[in-house]
């Protein structure tokens, strides 16, 4: 299967993009808009995604051969982004869509909601979204910009995704798997690659958008903003990170294994790269399952895990780095054996479990390596992630339901904006508020109607 050149991503290598391109395919876009998207109803583009999303998951759906075939291309073995994709596209259901429209919108899913009809007076509110959006993606996992595209069309936004360098791929096929259902509404995105820093190519860019949304560190996130002219909406999405819980009550013959196998999953999913995935297990020690036998078992699982799913190829830089943290812990477990041990893949990277003592957060280096860490309480536990409160975007947790209520007040009171089982970190759900915010209501702007009729 051969993509044709329909965006700029898909230029050879060779090409060079010039201002004067960015600023003609803004252009196009915007008159795309005005034909094609302005005026298309919120149901009809719910019907479209949700068809889209059965598509990429059936086995033969030609783009998501293309991709399996090439998940080398996309940073993940075969088995990591199938995974990925099934959890990803099982969300985009038309009742999950109504259910995130009503979230966000209200009644909007109703006719005259959300726009003007013609002859009609909106029943006291409607809402638009912007003309013309930029999305500036960041790392490997994909979903992340491919929902920013989502709120996009769901806002009849035309758009523009300026991908990370080297990780454009998979974000081509999606757009192009879009264009193929509807070519019209495929008109109405732009995709492209270039090294973050290019002052001419971001210049015109800006200039042309209403609204930029923006993933990366802070400092990436500071020099962005001051390239946007100040009228132009600006939604950040900085650096964040997220850990587990573990409650002691759980932690019994017939539970254990499952709890275990969850934070796997968690671990597993998109290798922990994104800022869902966790970084430490907090474990209350059980009644028959201590923290350290925790670890333990959370090594054998990733072991096996390994051989059903397994990691795939790193930099050669990441993998410097895993081999240099294990290290440190390699001297702390022969000089302290009581407070530190580690388990590790043999004659790879593949996976680290690192069990201390010390309950104060640290920070991973990624690519299925765990911290486990024992807390007494709960009150431990809050303590122990001070350093990154107000940075944190999930906390996974596994305890009895009846402690769930109590448990979940705390951790929002502290400052989590996101709480769900252990298992589910990587796989939020469609009407997720992404940091606290919500991601439609942060696009659009209202209008409010105050005539008596």
């Amino acid at each position: 299967m051969n993509l044709p050149n329909y965006f700029l991503a898909d230029l050879p290598p060779e090409a060079t993009l010039s201002p004067l391109m960015i600023s003609e395919a803004c252009q196009t876009l915007k008159r795309n808009r005005e034909q094609y998207l302005a005026n298309r109803s919120l149901q009809s583009m719910v019907n479209l995604l949700a068809r889209l999303a059965e598509n990429w998951l059936e086995p033969e759906y030609p783009f998501r051969k293309l991709a399996l075939e090439r998940a080398a291309d996309t940073g993940f073995s075969r088995a990591t982004l199938e995974r990925g994709l099934d959890n990803f596209f099982k969300q985009l259901t038309r009742e999950n869509f109504r259910a995130l429209i009503t979230q966000e919108l209200g009644d909007a899913m109703d006719a005259s909601a959300g726009r003007l009809e013609a002859g009609a007076l909106p029943r006291g509110r409607f809402w638009r979204g912007p003309e013309f959006q930029v999305h500036i993606a960041a790392g490997k996992i994909p979903s992340p910009a491919i929902m920013s595209l989502i709120f996009g069309l769901l806002t009849r936004s035309a758009q523009f995704l300026k991908c990370a360098s080297g990780s454009s791929f998979f974000l081509r096929l999606f757009a192009h798997s879009l264009y193929d259902a509807d070519p019209k509404l495929g008109a109405c995105l732009e995709i492209a690659e270039w090294r973050g820093g290019n002052a001419d190519l971001e210049k015109v860019l800006f200039a042309e958008a209403d609204c930029v949304t923006a993933t990366g560190s802070e400092e990436t996130l500071d020099n962005i903003r001051a390239k946007i002219p100040g009228h132009v909406r600006f939604l950040r999405y900085g650096h964040r990170v997220s850990f587990g819980f573990v409650a002691g009550e759980v932690l019994v013959k017939s539970r254990t294994d499952k709890v275990v196998a969850a934070v796997v999953d968690d671990v597993v999913a998109w290798n922990q790269l994104g800022c869902l995935s966790p970084h430490v297990v907090y474990i209350q020690p059980g009644s028959t399952v201590w923290p350290e036998h925790f670890a333990q078992m959370l090594a054998r699982e990733l072991e096996r895990r390994d051989t059903s799913e397994p990691r795939g190829e790193i930099s050669a830089a990441e993998s410097a780095t895993i081999a240099s943290r294990r290290a440190i812990y390699e001297i702390r477990f022969a000089h302290a054996p009581e407070s530190t041990h580690f388990w590790q893949s043999e004659g790879s990277t593949a996976w680290t479990v690192i069990f201390e003592a010390d309950p104060r957060f640290q920070l991973s280096c990624l690519n299925r390596f765990i911290y486990v860490k024992p807390v007494p309480h709960v009150k431990a536990l809050l303590e122990s992630v001070d350093a990154v409160r107000g940075k944190v975007s999930t906390v996974g947790i596994a305890a009895p339901e009846e402690m769930v209520p109590d448990l979940a007040a705390k951790l929002a009171h502290w400052g989590a904006t996101r709480i769900c089982p252990l298992g589910q970190m990587q796989n939020p759900p469609l009407t997720w508020l992404h940091d606290g915010r919500p991601p439609l209501g942060d696009l659009v702007t209202w209008t409010d109607l105050e005539i008596q009729l």
